[in-house]
């Protein structure tokens, strides 16, 4: 190992809410890393993480961050809506390399202003879609082609708990978080757009919002967050994908199931939810499988994919979240030319999103 890969990078984190959270307990993981500074403006949300990065300094604005001295990268894991103005206020005063999550912005009119900041931005954006490196979903990506001799057609499944609650609650608003489709299904976006290998140019879906949170009022507003869809995505190179997305459905065994088909046979992965959630008197929770089931000879083959305790243990990503801080910090000592995945990427992950919602309230077709 270089004297700078053995370098300690110290991390200045832009929110600390639940996820912000899971990101401080895998950074804690990686060896030669550390917190320099906080911002996090919620009181409960801030005590929380000065105990898990009891050496950072806790900041009162994203200025006063971006002042600390001794920063090698960024994360910004706040509120969606705040991601555009936090990116370029760090293009603006402190071009380090980012992390920043999901999704890069929440309003189509933000497209254009977040490709031209990662154009003069002078160090490496990375857009956090950790779903990429769920150890069930990376081994099918890297199984995919064998298996199948080239996808044709792809389907993602989600069946999982409804939002949970957030500090003020923003996550129950479209207005803040983008939509369902964008806060929630740009990870499924990415994965067809990585997997397939091409872009997408029509969408078709249908949505809406049937149970949840209906019976709340938050400041006098009732949410108007979606629930529940369909989306279907033809692409470039003639290939289709296919969203089924439930968030009641907090029963299942299987949180997502993936599934690609082609010429040559089928592949899937099947992956369970957080285990903190797991209940209790049903045992050991489910362990994630790929299952392989080629179209001669015929027979499922079933593999296994463990993950580490502690890595579940750390977040509610099965173990994601880990890995791609583990990329991230590759990309930060120089070990790695450009980030996995790209603000184009991003981008692309958003419009997906955002013209499936169009397509489910204004019932049509949406070309891209």
């Amino acid at each position: 190992m270089t004297m700078q890969d053995s370098r300690v990078i110290t991390y200045g984190v832009i929110g600390c809410g639940m996820m912000g959270q899971e990101h401080l307990r895998n950074i804690a993981l990686l060896p030669g890393t550390a917190i320099g500074a906080i911002f996090e403006p919620d009181a409960a949300m801030r005590a929380r993480a000065a105990a898990l990065a009891p050496g950072a300094r806790m900041v009162d604005s994203v200025a006063d961050l971006l002042a600390h001295p001794g920063l090698d990268c960024l994360l910004i894991a706040s509120p969606n809506h705040r991601h555009v103005e936090q990116l370029q206020a760090v293009a603006a005063h402190r071009p380090l390399p980012v992390l920043v999550e999901k999704p890069l912005f929440t309003q189509a009119s933000d497209a254009a202003a977040v490709a031209e900041l990662a154009a003069r931005h002078a160090a490496p954006v990375w857009v956090a879609m950790e779903y990429r490196y769920m150890p069930p979903v990376a081994r099918l990506l890297e199984m995919a082609q064998e298996a199948t001799g080239g996808i044709r057609m792809l389907s993602i499944r989600e069946h999982r708990y409804p939002f949970l609650s957030k500090v003020g609650q923003w996550n129950r608003f479209n207005r803040y978080s983008g939509g369902t489709f964008v806060e929630k299904c740009c990870h499924f976006f990415d994965l067809m757009r990585l997997a397939l290998g091409s872009d997408p140019v029509r969408v078709m879906a249908t949505g809406g919002q049937a149970l949840n949170h209906l019976d709340e009022v938050h400041d006098g507003r009732t949410p108007d967050i979606f629930d529940h869809g369909y989306v279907a995505v033809d692409f470039a190179d003639g290939t289709r994908a296919m969203l089924e997305l439930c968030m009641f459905a907090e029963g299942s065994r299987w949180q997502e199931e993936i599934s690609a088909v082609g010429p040559r046979g089928k592949i899937e992965a099947f992956v369970p939810g957080p285990t903190r959630f797991w209940p209790a008197h049903l045992g050991d929770p489910p362990v994630a499988q790929v299952v392989v089931s080629p179209r001669e000879p015929r027979g499922p083959q079933v593999h296994v994919i463990p993950v580490d305790p502690t890595l579940l243990d750390a977040g509610d990503h099965n173990g994601s979240t880990f890995y791609q801080h583990r990329g991230f910090l590759e990309l930060v000592r120089g070990q790695r030319d450009r980030p996995d995945v790209s603000v184009q990427d991003g981008i692309w992950a958003v419009r997906m999103g955002l013209a499936a919602q169009t397509a489910m309230i204004e019932r049509r077709v949406v070309e891209l």
